[in-house]
């Protein structure tokens, strides 16, 4: 599947809740969901329409996937690495999706959001454990060190955001020094970290049917 380069407000509307694609946006009252909660996108968002057991799994999987902004063969491989592991699928898979360096660096609140972490990762302003990586879907690792280049910490967009972090919160996985702007993986992420309302055992069985 092919990037989604369009309003990403629609994407929230279409699952019928705030996904926080958008940064400081979705805290205020021009969020599109707060604005409009109970229609959807388009000419036909005045009925929202019953699914079937397949639509209701396959709405979870396409929400969870918008969340951490992957396309479905980004997604669809990291199942299959979840479930060639001993342990529960769906917690397995949320814990990998947690692990990967643009969330990481959203949660720290170095970037307002998902989407704008991937793009600070990829201009190279952050560092692993004191060297440059650009890699987005990095998995960290436990005691790793990530912190902003020397160079990039007068950044509005990366001060902005750390200065709204207050609002969802850090991690209790995470540790984070905001004077050095340098954050540390306290230990690795587990499916009770996750407040985000998502029922991974629908995307199993998605998964498991298709």
């Amino acid at each position: 599947m092919a990037k989604y380069t369009g309003a990403v407000c629609r994407l929230c509307r279409r699952e019928g809740m705030k996904l926080f694609l958008k940064g400081e946006r979705c805290y205020t009252e021009k969020c599109a969901v707060e604005r409009r909660p109970d229609q959807g996108p388009g000419e036909h968002g005045l009925t929202r329409p019953k699914f079937s057991e397949f639509g209701i799994r396959l709405r979870e999987k396409q929400k969870v996937r918008r969340v951490y902004g992957l396309t479905e063969r980004q997604f669809r491989r990291y199942f299959e690495r979840a479930s060639r592991v001993k342990g529960i699928t769906g917690e397995l898979l949320i814990s990998l999706l947690e692990r990967r360096l643009d969330n990481v660096v959203y949660r720290l609140g170095f970037a307002g959001s998902r989407k704008e972490a991937r793009e600070i990762v990829r201009y190279g302003h952050i560092l692993i454990n004191g060297r440059k990586l650009d890699i987005p879907s990095y998995q960290v690792k436990l005691s790793d060190v990530i912190e902003i280049s020397e160079g990039s910490q007068k950044l509005d967009r990366i001060n902005k955001s750390l200065e709204i972090l207050a609002r969802r919160g850090l991690a209790d996985w995470l540790d984070l020094n905001k004077e050095n702007y340098k954050g540390i993986i306290k230990r690795l992420p587990q499916r009770g970290d996750v407040t985000f309302p998502i029922e991974e055992q629908l995307i199993v069985e998605f998964y498991s049917r298709v």
